[in-house]
């Protein structure tokens, strides 16, 4: 136990699927043993964990099945986290194959000529799950944001995104796909389909999952006297069960005034790590330091297990791991860069996971006092994202964004599983923030403050989604005819229609569907801050 945190305001809670047995899962299941239930959790004090003890007494089936939920897939993907990542390695090998060789009878062709093409990881032409899920990379036709900042209102109204004009909506949306490339695809795309600067790609340490899992790649409209920054996090990956475990993850860290802030998403920005709790609070209230000193100023006892473990001959583990995490790295080029171009603007994007991450990066920004940098701030859009933190902390960071006009866009598209994690109920008390645009199956736009089902496994809801499920693998076999050949989809995104009928949350998270969004949506008007 942190009791230092607790005397301090700091809070916490951790849900470990690990601590608690099998059994108690299913007593606190089936029969409400609360005993069984907190056995999973652990706290930042003792008197902390009565209080979630007395809440857990007054809940009912519907939620003790959220929470039960939440853990029990986090022990099946933590059970086959090596097979998914060695299935993971299968699947983009073998598509990356068939595209390489013009598909199957291309394969074969070559096969028997000895002409195949093996796939190389890291190459320019090697491309994700993602990019095979939905392979456009061009940018909706017909427009070029330089023209289109020119020729916009730079009053209050500030720069509308609408059917006509909606390129910004369209590039954020596909450097959140782009997000997950290498860095040679990312670098190939931005400068040779988009015409814009690429500035670089970062591979950012997660200190809790000691390996570099968190990507991040920036660019600028062009390299000199740019006018616009836009940094692109990765989201989760489908084969990556340590993406998966972070999503469905409840545990948060209690900041005063701020408010609680989803932990796994705090680790990987490099803010912190669950093992040692305390590395949150110091993270957090440091303000207007660099990498540097941040690294410097790493509590005594966090160093010296940083220096036995690189002794012991882990490479993995290094001191300037900690200058190498995302916030840090992100924040200090970001820095340079707004120096650089003296009318540039930033956005901050993000597709799943990486959703979160964009959002919490200026929050952060924002705790640690940048008011010039977040001054230059144009807007964050998130696709898909999952909640980051509690109603505090959307009343916190909705006083910095959404005056005198909103800045943070919430995109959700209909069934996605993910924007409904994790969940909103009394114990955990996640909710959303910003102004959420929803499309349904039919991409018609509602504009709201939250998704309707806000959590997905409710049962009101199942039958809807399975039926919708059905309509959407009808829907992708008529897209290209309908809509012509850029919205056809292939054989492996109408494979993964065919799984959502197992599990309609995650076929909708495919990032196909918010392009399709984008591109396709109802006539709207969206205002964000001007140039």
């Amino acid at each position: 136990m942190a009791k230092s945190d607790e005397k301090n305001g700091f809070e916490y809670l951790i849900v470990r699927p690990e601590k608690g047995r099998t059994v108690d899962l299913v007593r606190y299941m089936l029969w409400g043993d609360i005993r069984s239930g907190v056995s999973f959790l652990e706290t930042s004090s003792d008197e902390y964990l009565s209080e979630q003890v007395q809440l857990a007494a007054h809940y009912p089936a519907d939620h003790r099945w959220i929470i039960v939920v939440s853990i029990l897939v986090r022990k099946i993907v933590a059970f086959f986290g090596k097979p998914m990542e060695y299935t993971g390695y299968a699947v983009e090998f073998i598509l990356n194959l068939l595209s390489l060789n013009a598909n199957l009878s291309g394969l074969i062709y070559n096969l028997f000529h000895g002409k195949v093409v093996i796939p190389q990881r890291g190459t320019d032409t090697f491309i994700s799950t993602i990019g095979h899920l939905d392979s456009r990379i061009d940018l909706f036709s017909g427009h070029n944001l330089a023209e289109d900042m020119r020729n916009s209102d730079l009053g209050e109204r500030g720069l509308k995104i609408e059917l006509g004009n909606r390129f910004l909506m369209d590039l954020c949306m596909m450097a959140s796909k782009l997000a997950y490339e290498n860095a040679q695809v990312v670098r190939n795309v931005v400068f040779h389909h988009w015409k814009m600067h690429f500035v670089d790609f970062y591979n950012c340490w997660n200190d809790f999952h000691k390996e570099m899992s968190t990507q991040v790649f920036i660019l600028c409209d062009k390299p000199r006297d740019a006018s616009l920054i836009l940094i692109g996090f990765r989201g989760t990956e489908p084969f990556d069960a340590d993406d998966w475990i972070t999503d469905f993850d409840f545990s948060w860290y209690e900041f005063p005034e701020l408010g609680k802030v989803h932990m796994g998403f705090l680790e990987a920005l490099g803010l912190g790590n669950r093992e040692k709790a305390m590395t949150f609070q110091h993270h957090l209230q440091m303000k207007d330091t660099n990498s540097s000193e941040s690294t410097k100023s790493i509590p005594s006892n966090t160093a010296s297990d940083f220096k036995k473990q690189s002794s012991t001959g882990d490479r993995k583990v290094m001191p300037e791991m900690w200058e190498m995490s995302a916030y840090y790295t992100v924040k200090e080029k970001l820095k340079d860069l707004l120096k650089e171009h003296r009318n540039a603007k930033f956005v901050v994007t993000g597709h799943s996971l990486g959703g979160a991450l964009a959002i919490l990066f200026p929050t952060i920004l924002v705790v640690h006092e940048e008011k010039e940098v977040m001054q230059r701030l144009l807007g964050v859009y998130t696709f898909g994202q999952p909640r980051v933190g509690n109603r505090q902390l959307g009343r916190f960071m909705e006083a910095h964004l959404d005056s005198p006009i909103p800045k943070y866009f919430r995109v959700v598209y209909c069934n996605d599983m993910v924007p409904r994690l994790p969940y909103d109920d009394r114990t955990f008390l996640y909710k959303h923030f910003g102004v959420c645009l929803y499309y349904n199956s039919c991409y018609i736009e509602q504009k709201m403050d939250e998704e309707p089902n806000p959590n997905f496994f409710g049962f009101r809801y199942l039958f809807l989604e399975y039926l919708n499920a059905v309509w959407e693998l009808i829907r992708s076999i008529t897209m290209g005819y309908k809509y012509g050949p850029e919205y056809e989809e292939g054989w492996f995104s109408i494979l993964m229609r065919i799984m959502g009928l197992v599990l309609p949350g995650v076929s909708a998270h495919s990032p196909t569907d918010y392009v399709n969004s984008m591109r396709l949506g109802k006539e709207r008007v969206v205002q964000m801050s001007s140039f």
